[in-house]
Formats: C-alpha cells, structure tokens, sequence
C-alpha cells in the first residue's frame, strides 16, 4: 500500500468517526427527538412537604411554553408555600423546547436540586427529582404532554 492510500484511508475513518460523534451528540441535545412532536405542554404533578409537621399536599400545574410557574411565598406564586425560609419568588419551573427546567430567582437561601444547588440559568427536571427552598422539599412526581 502506498502511502497516499494509507493517508487517504486514515482520512476516511476520521471523517466516519467525526460523522458518528455528531449523530451521538444530536441525541444528547434536550429538544432534538428525531421525527417525534415536542410537548407544548406539560402536566407536571408535585407533592410538597414543609416543615412544621404540615401534612404533605400535592399540585398539580399545566406548563405551557413560555410561561414558567413560580415557587415562592407571594400570593402570586403557581407554587406557594408558606416557609419562612422560602423568597416571595424562590425559584421557577419552565418548559422550554419540550424539557422542563428549574431555575433559581436570586433567592436568599438558594434552590437545590437533588442537593445540589441550582443558579439562575436553570437544570432540566425530571419526575423523581426532588426540589429544595428554604426547609420545604417539593417532589416531581409525575410529568405528561398536554395534548
């Protein structure tokens, strides 16, 4: 084999893995499903927990693009608690895309997702996650397209 066919074959297995790389990274992109149709909507049922021995309660929320629900102790909030501990507007849940975010809203104590903290440019949610603001955990239970 001459070296221009050795050099030639080489340039052809980098080319087939760049084209495999960017195949896999497509896959990993929130948002890009293939030919399946993005929800627009979401239910999004939580199950909230606030310190005091307050019996747990459950919300349920529809979540439709571009209109995030807020977590926090004004009487404005989707998601109202009634922790001290928790800002007037703590934290905020928002579909984007067809994935569910949380994001923090410059909270005084912080919002913790699965104990680790969240900023304000928000980290996909997924049901089994647990949200934490003040001494309050809010608990994704179930998430479902809104047809």
């Amino acid at each position: 084999m001459t070296s221009y066919a050795a050099l030639r074959i080489g340039s052809l297995e980098i080319v087939a893995a760049l084209a495999a790389f960017a195949v896999v990274a497509a896959r990993l992109q929130p948002g890009i499903v293939g030919d399946r149709r993005l929800p627009r909507a979401l239910q999004v049922r939580l199950r909230i927990r606030e310190a005091g021995g307050r019996p747990a309660r459950d919300v349920a929320l529809a979540l439709q693009e571009g209109a995030p629900a807020v977590i926090g102790r004004s009487s404005q909030a989707q998601v109202g608690v009634s922790d001290a501990e928790v800002s007037r507007r703590h934290a905020q849940v928002e579909l984007e895309r067809g994935v569910l975010y949380l994001a923090d809203c410059g909270s005084s104590n912080g919002t913790f997702l699965n104990g680790k903290p969240v900023d304000g440019d928000g980290i996909e949610l997924r049901a089994g996650d647990d949200i934490d603001v003040g001494n309050t955990r809010i608990s994704v239970v179930e998430t479902e397209p809104l047809s």
